[in-house]
């Protein structure tokens, strides 16, 4: 069998597995978890623990994948859990970047880029949905620019080891690039955000074409 048919019976399966109005189930209250850990970090960054608060970014960001598998494995698959999971990620990627301009590592066109990307694809996202009944899925790349950006902005908030630029441009809004010394992270933090781009235009010509289709459908 084929490595695309593989992938069209996986998408089959996911078109297939049944949705339930659930609120309270496993996957969701993981999902909870995880967004109180978000002010948690905050606070902590803020109050000078950056270790601290470094673990607990990291211990939200890394059990990103848990509520999903767990909804699927045991076909506990929500509506909240459908909108709670992805807007958990889009807050985490918010609150990582704020906290990184707290701490000045990370430059500002950086953060202006991610809260704009995360931005729209929260706000459209919440249109679309409320409006025209329309979810476009996460797929895999933008799962993986998100695990990214993730690990960067853990190395950026750990700040150590520090590694040497590569001493190509004489701009201190392009760490790794000057010749500052800088965190391994920010080479993942590019990494993410150049697939992070990517996928929001795969976004918005996918949620074009289904806002069509509804207008379509609506006119009919």
């Amino acid at each position: 069998m084929s490595k695309a048919t593989d992938q069209r019976d996986e998408s089959a399966t996911a078109e297939e597995e049944p949705v339930s109005n659930r609120i309270l189930t496993v996957p969701n209250v993981i999902s909870a978890i995880r967004l109180c850990m978000i002010p948690v970090f905050l606070v902590l960054l803020t109050e000078g623990y950056d270790v601290l608060a470094t673990f607990i970014f990291a211990l939200a960001a890394g059990t990103d994948w848990i509520d999903g598998q767990i909804a699927r494995r045991t076909h506990t698959v929500s509506k909240l859990g459908q909108l709670l999971d992805p807007a958990v990620d889009r807050l985490l990627m918010i609150s990582g970047v704020l906290g990184l301009l707290m701490v000045g590592r990370l430059p500002l066109w950086i953060i202006a880029v991610v809260l704009v990307r995360d931005g729209l694809l929260l706000v459209g996202g919440a249109f679309l949905l409320s409006r025209y009944r329309i979810r476009v899925p996460v797929i895999y790349a933008g799962k993986v620019a998100t695990t990214f950006l993730f690990v960067g902005f853990v190395g950026l908030l750990l700040n150590w080891p520090l590694i040497g630029g590569f001493g190509i441009a004489d701009a201190a809004w392009l760490p790794g690039f000057n010749a500052d010394p800088v965190s391994w992270g920010i080479w993942f933090v590019y990494a993410g955000l150049l697939l992070a781009l990517i996928t929001t235009v795969y976004y918005v010509i996918a949620a074009c074409k289904e806002l069509k289709a509804a207008q379509n459908r609506e006119a009919a």
